[in-house]
Protein backbone atom coordinates (compact mmCIF):
# COMPACT_ATOMS: atom_id res chain seq x y z
CA UNK A 1 0.00 0.00 0.00
CA UNK A 2 1.41 3.45 -0.84
CA UNK A 3 1.99 5.71 2.15
CA UNK A 4 -0.14 8.78 2.71
CA UNK A 5 1.90 11.83 1.70
CA UNK A 6 -0.83 14.40 2.11
CA UNK A 7 0.48 17.59 3.72
CA UNK A 8 -0.76 18.42 7.23
CA UNK A 9 -3.81 20.63 7.54
CA UNK A 10 -2.04 23.25 9.65
CA UNK A 11 1.23 25.05 9.02
CA UNK A 12 2.44 24.93 12.63
CA UNK A 13 5.32 27.43 12.23
CA UNK A 14 2.85 29.95 10.74
CA UNK A 15 0.38 29.27 13.56
CA UNK A 16 3.08 29.89 16.18
CA UNK A 17 4.01 33.18 14.50
CA UNK A 18 0.39 34.31 14.49
CA UNK A 19 -0.07 33.39 18.14
CA UNK A 20 3.17 35.11 19.16
CA UNK A 21 2.07 38.23 17.31
CA UNK A 22 -1.27 38.13 19.15
CA UNK A 23 0.47 37.80 22.52
CA UNK A 24 2.63 40.82 21.69
CA UNK A 25 -0.40 42.84 20.60
CA UNK A 26 -1.09 45.86 22.79
CA UNK A 27 -4.70 44.68 23.16
CA UNK A 28 -4.94 40.88 22.63
CA UNK A 29 -8.49 39.85 21.78
CA UNK A 30 -8.97 36.92 24.14
CA UNK A 31 -12.60 37.49 25.11
CA UNK A 32 -13.63 34.10 23.72
CA UNK A 33 -10.97 32.46 25.88
CA UNK A 34 -12.51 34.33 28.80
CA UNK A 35 -15.92 32.95 27.81
CA UNK A 36 -14.42 29.47 27.68
CA UNK A 37 -12.77 29.94 31.08
CA UNK A 38 -16.04 31.12 32.65
CA UNK A 39 -17.83 28.08 31.23
CA UNK A 40 -15.15 25.67 32.46
CA UNK A 41 -15.15 27.15 35.96
CA UNK A 42 -18.94 26.85 36.09
CA UNK A 43 -18.82 23.22 34.99
CA UNK A 44 -16.06 22.36 37.45
CA UNK A 45 -18.11 23.91 40.24
CA UNK A 46 -20.94 21.51 39.39
CA UNK A 47 -18.66 18.46 39.72
CA UNK A 48 -18.45 17.23 43.31
CA UNK A 49 -14.71 16.77 43.05
CA UNK A 50 -11.45 18.54 43.84
CA UNK A 51 -8.86 18.34 41.06
CA UNK A 52 -5.25 18.58 42.19
CA UNK A 53 -3.29 17.62 39.07
CA UNK A 54 -4.73 19.62 36.16
CA UNK A 55 -3.22 20.01 32.71
CA UNK A 56 -4.21 22.46 29.99
CA UNK A 57 -3.62 22.15 26.25
CA UNK A 58 -3.78 25.53 24.54
CA UNK A 59 -2.27 27.98 22.09
CA UNK A 60 -2.61 30.83 24.59
CA UNK A 61 -0.51 29.62 27.55
CA UNK A 62 -0.18 32.95 29.38
CA UNK A 63 -3.93 33.44 29.67
CA UNK A 64 -4.61 29.91 30.94
CA UNK A 65 -1.60 29.84 33.26
CA UNK A 66 -2.96 32.89 35.03
CA UNK A 67 -6.32 31.16 35.42
CA UNK A 68 -4.83 27.84 36.62
CA UNK A 69 -1.45 28.67 38.21
CA UNK A 70 -0.97 25.09 39.47
CA UNK A 71 -1.70 23.42 36.14
CA UNK A 72 0.77 22.01 33.66
CA UNK A 73 0.19 24.10 30.51
CA UNK A 74 1.33 22.61 27.19
CA UNK A 75 1.12 23.63 23.55
CA UNK A 76 -1.33 21.82 21.27
CA UNK A 77 1.43 20.17 19.23
CA UNK A 78 0.80 16.95 17.34
CA UNK A 79 2.46 15.09 20.23
CA UNK A 80 1.30 16.50 23.56
CA UNK A 81 3.89 16.94 26.31
CA UNK A 82 1.81 15.04 28.86
CA UNK A 83 2.78 11.97 30.89
CA UNK A 84 0.53 8.95 30.90
CA UNK A 85 -1.90 8.84 33.83
CA UNK A 86 -0.37 11.95 35.44
CA UNK A 87 -3.46 14.18 35.64
CA UNK A 88 -6.95 14.08 37.10
CA UNK A 89 -8.16 16.90 34.84
CA UNK A 90 -7.21 17.77 31.24
CA UNK A 91 -8.62 20.90 29.61
CA UNK A 92 -8.22 21.32 25.84
CA UNK A 93 -8.79 25.05 25.41
CA UNK A 94 -9.91 26.43 22.02
CA UNK A 95 -7.18 24.78 19.96
CA UNK A 96 -8.69 21.59 18.54
CA UNK A 97 -9.72 23.28 15.26
CA UNK A 98 -6.03 23.60 14.35
CA UNK A 99 -5.25 19.93 15.07
CA UNK A 100 -3.87 17.85 12.23
CA UNK A 101 -5.27 14.79 14.05
CA UNK A 102 -8.21 15.70 16.33
CA UNK A 103 -8.78 12.09 17.40
CA UNK A 104 -5.11 11.82 18.28
CA UNK A 105 -5.40 14.90 20.48
CA UNK A 106 -8.32 13.35 22.35
CA UNK A 107 -6.62 9.97 22.72
CA UNK A 108 -3.48 11.59 24.11
CA UNK A 109 -5.60 13.64 26.51
CA UNK A 110 -7.36 10.48 27.72
CA UNK A 111 -4.06 8.66 28.22
CA UNK A 112 -2.79 11.57 30.30
CA UNK A 113 -5.69 11.09 32.72
CA UNK A 114 -5.68 8.82 35.74
CA UNK A 115 -8.69 6.47 36.05
CA UNK A 116 -11.91 8.48 36.47
CA UNK A 117 -10.09 11.67 35.45
CA UNK A 118 -12.10 14.37 33.69
CA UNK A 119 -11.59 15.77 30.19
CA UNK A 120 -13.08 19.13 29.23
CA UNK A 121 -12.50 20.26 25.65
CA UNK A 122 -13.76 23.53 24.26
CA UNK A 123 -13.42 24.13 20.55
CA UNK A 124 -14.90 26.34 17.86
CA UNK A 125 -17.83 24.73 16.06
CA UNK A 126 -18.81 24.67 12.41
CA UNK A 127 -21.06 27.73 12.61
CA UNK A 128 -18.15 29.96 13.67
CA UNK A 129 -17.30 32.73 11.21
CA UNK A 130 -19.96 31.51 8.81
CA UNK A 131 -20.63 35.08 7.67
CA UNK A 132 -16.97 35.80 6.90
CA UNK A 133 -16.53 32.52 5.07
CA UNK A 134 -19.60 33.17 2.94
CA UNK A 135 -18.52 36.68 1.97
CA UNK A 136 -14.88 35.83 1.26
CA UNK A 137 -15.94 32.85 -0.83
CA UNK A 138 -18.48 34.86 -2.82
CA UNK A 139 -16.04 37.71 -3.43
CA UNK A 140 -13.25 35.42 -4.56
CA UNK A 141 -15.51 33.35 -6.82
CA UNK A 142 -16.92 36.52 -8.35
CA UNK A 143 -13.58 38.22 -9.00
CA UNK A 144 -11.14 35.33 -9.42
CA UNK A 145 -13.31 32.43 -10.51
CA UNK A 146 -12.29 30.11 -7.69
CA UNK A 147 -11.84 29.61 -3.96
CA UNK A 148 -8.78 29.48 -1.70
CA UNK A 149 -8.68 27.85 1.77
CA UNK A 150 -8.96 30.77 4.20
CA UNK A 151 -10.66 29.59 7.40
CA UNK A 152 -9.71 26.48 9.38
CA UNK A 153 -12.38 23.75 9.12
CA UNK A 154 -14.38 23.41 12.32
CA UNK A 155 -16.30 20.33 13.35
CA UNK A 156 -20.01 19.86 13.86
CA UNK A 157 -21.27 18.87 17.29
CA UNK A 158 -22.41 15.39 16.22
CA UNK A 159 -19.04 14.59 14.63
CA UNK A 160 -17.06 15.91 17.59
CA UNK A 161 -19.20 13.97 20.03
CA UNK A 162 -18.46 10.80 18.07
CA UNK A 163 -14.74 11.54 18.35
CA UNK A 164 -15.02 11.32 22.15
CA UNK A 165 -16.30 7.77 21.80
CA UNK A 166 -13.58 6.88 19.29
CA UNK A 167 -10.98 8.19 21.72
CA UNK A 168 -12.23 5.83 24.43
CA UNK A 169 -13.85 8.25 26.87
CA UNK A 170 -16.57 7.04 29.19
CA UNK A 171 -19.83 8.97 29.64
CA UNK A 172 -19.14 11.28 26.64
CA UNK A 173 -21.24 14.43 26.25
CA UNK A 174 -21.09 17.20 23.62
CA UNK A 175 -23.06 20.43 23.82
CA UNK A 176 -22.64 23.92 22.41
CA UNK A 177 -23.53 27.55 22.69
CA UNK A 178 -23.34 30.48 20.31
CA UNK A 179 -22.23 34.06 20.75
CA UNK A 180 -22.87 36.81 18.21
CA UNK A 181 -20.05 39.36 18.38
CA UNK A 182 -20.89 42.81 17.01
CA UNK A 183 -18.48 45.12 15.18
CA UNK A 184 -18.76 48.59 13.61
CA UNK A 185 -17.52 47.09 10.34
CA UNK A 186 -16.00 43.86 8.97
CA UNK A 187 -12.56 45.40 9.39
CA UNK A 188 -13.06 45.28 13.16
CA UNK A 189 -13.60 41.53 12.95
CA UNK A 190 -10.46 41.07 10.85
CA UNK A 191 -8.40 43.08 13.33
CA UNK A 192 -9.75 40.95 16.17
CA UNK A 193 -8.86 37.72 14.37
CA UNK A 194 -5.31 39.00 14.10
CA UNK A 195 -5.27 39.94 17.79
CA UNK A 196 -6.61 36.46 18.64
CA UNK A 197 -3.87 34.66 16.70
CA UNK A 198 -6.60 33.12 14.51
CA UNK A 199 -5.58 34.32 11.06
CA UNK A 200 -5.05 31.85 8.24
CA UNK A 201 -2.44 29.20 9.06
CA UNK A 202 -3.65 26.48 6.71
CA UNK A 203 -0.91 24.65 4.83
CA UNK A 204 -2.89 24.97 1.60
CA UNK A 205 -3.42 28.71 1.91
CA UNK A 206 -2.46 31.07 -0.88
CA UNK A 207 0.92 32.54 0.11
CA UNK A 208 0.42 35.87 -1.66
CA UNK A 209 -1.58 38.73 -0.19
CA UNK A 210 -5.30 38.66 -0.90
CA UNK A 211 -5.96 41.14 -3.75
CA UNK A 212 -7.35 44.42 -2.52
CA UNK A 213 -10.36 44.11 -4.81
CA UNK A 214 -11.33 40.77 -3.24
CA UNK A 215 -11.10 42.15 0.29
CA UNK A 216 -13.09 45.27 -0.57
CA UNK A 217 -15.79 43.19 -2.25
CA UNK A 218 -15.95 40.81 0.74
CA UNK A 219 -16.31 43.77 3.11
CA UNK A 220 -19.04 45.20 0.90
CA UNK A 221 -20.93 41.89 0.80
CA UNK A 222 -20.60 41.50 4.56
CA UNK A 223 -22.09 44.94 5.19
CA UNK A 224 -24.88 44.34 2.69
CA UNK A 225 -25.80 40.88 3.96
CA UNK A 226 -25.20 40.90 7.69
CA UNK A 227 -25.62 44.50 8.86
CA UNK A 228 -27.91 45.06 11.85
CA UNK A 229 -30.44 47.92 11.95
CA UNK A 230 -27.91 50.01 13.91
CA UNK A 231 -25.29 49.51 11.16
CA UNK A 232 -23.11 47.06 13.06
CA UNK A 233 -22.27 43.64 11.64
CA UNK A 234 -22.44 40.31 13.46
CA UNK A 235 -19.88 37.51 13.57
CA UNK A 236 -20.92 34.10 14.88
CA UNK A 237 -18.77 32.26 17.40
CA UNK A 238 -20.03 28.75 18.15
CA UNK A 239 -18.22 26.95 20.97
CA UNK A 240 -18.63 23.21 21.43
CA UNK A 241 -17.92 21.69 24.84
CA UNK A 242 -16.72 18.08 24.95
CA UNK A 243 -16.86 16.22 28.25
CA UNK A 244 -15.64 12.72 28.98
CA UNK A 245 -14.12 10.63 31.74
CA UNK A 246 -11.18 8.27 31.70
CA UNK A 247 -12.64 4.79 32.20
CA UNK A 248 -12.65 3.39 35.75
CA UNK A 249 -14.09 0.23 37.29
CA UNK A 250 -16.45 2.01 39.68
CA UNK A 251 -18.03 4.35 37.12
CA UNK A 252 -21.75 4.09 36.29
CA UNK A 253 -22.30 1.88 33.26
CA UNK A 254 -25.16 2.24 30.74
CA UNK A 255 -27.71 -0.55 30.89
CA UNK A 256 -27.79 -3.11 28.12
CA UNK A 257 -30.57 -2.56 25.56
CA UNK A 258 -33.71 -4.41 26.62
CA UNK A 259 -32.66 -4.73 30.27
CA UNK A 260 -35.17 -2.23 31.68
CA UNK A 261 -37.21 -3.57 34.60
CA UNK A 262 -40.17 -1.21 34.08
CA UNK A 263 -42.12 0.13 31.12
CA UNK A 264 -41.80 3.83 30.24
CA UNK A 265 -45.56 3.95 29.55
CA UNK A 266 -46.25 2.89 33.15
CA UNK A 267 -43.94 5.58 34.52
CA UNK A 268 -45.73 8.20 32.42
CA UNK A 269 -49.17 6.79 33.29
CA UNK A 270 -50.15 6.52 29.64
CA UNK A 271 -51.05 3.84 27.12
CA UNK A 272 -48.36 2.26 24.99
CA UNK A 273 -49.02 2.50 21.25
CA UNK A 274 -47.24 -0.16 19.25
CA UNK A 275 -46.09 0.78 15.76
CA UNK A 276 -46.59 -1.61 12.85
CA UNK A 277 -43.56 -3.78 12.32
CA UNK A 278 -41.80 -2.81 15.57
CA UNK A 279 -41.22 -6.46 16.41
CA UNK A 280 -42.84 -6.20 19.84
CA UNK A 281 -45.84 -8.46 19.18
Amino acid sequence: MPSDHRPPLTDRPALRRHRARARAHKAPALFLHQDALDEIQERLAEVNRTFTRPAIVTGQPDFWRRAFPDAKVVEDTDTLDLDRGAHDLVIHALALHWANDPVGQLIQSRRALCPDGLFLGLTYGGQSLQELRQCLGSAEAELRGGLSPRVAPMGEIRDLGALLQRAGFALPVADSWRRDVLYPSPLGLMWDLRAMGETNALTGRTRSFTPRAVMLRAIELYALTFARPDGRIAATAEIIALTGWAPAEDQPKPLRPGSAAARLADALNTDEVKLPGDGSD
